[in-house]
């Protein structure tokens, strides 16, 4: 089983950026493509983007296209997510996954395993 934990949530003020965090234990993390989400107050959680297991490719929602990066350095069991250009519509918590098997389905879809608490971004106009 693994066990994640996100950090690096907060207040920004909107044009900001913050930078997330997913420090990954438990299993082989390099095996594993990994994935964040987010879930704004009364809405379902919805796919922000992921990344494959070696980082060669990384696939992201439209509505985060061009602002957001995903990274991760497999040396430090952990995965990033950069948020620039924050708007209000970007406030959530958010979550980051690992997927559950080493088989991918990427691009077509992310079949989440296990997740993270989660962190609040809560971007101010």
């Amino acid at each position: 089983q693994v066990q994640l934990v996100e950090s690096g949530g907060g207040l920004v003020q909107a044009g900001g950026s913050l930078r997330l965090s997913c420090a990954a234990s438990g299993r082989s993390f390099n095996m594993y493509a990994m994935g964040w989400f987010r879930q704004a107050p009364g809405k379902e959680r919805e796919f922000v983007g992921a990344i494959l297991r070696n980082g060669a490719s990384t696939y992201y929602a439209g509505s985060v296209k061009g602002r957001f990066t995903i990274s991760r350095d497999n040396a430090k069991n952990t995965v990033y997510l950069q948020m620039d250009s924050l708007t209000p519509e970007d406030t959530a918590v958010y979550y980051c996954a690992v997927e559950k098997s080493i088989f991918t389905r990427l691009p077509g879809t992310f079949d989440p395993g296990s997740w993270g608490q989660g962190t609040q971004v809560t971007v101010s106009s």
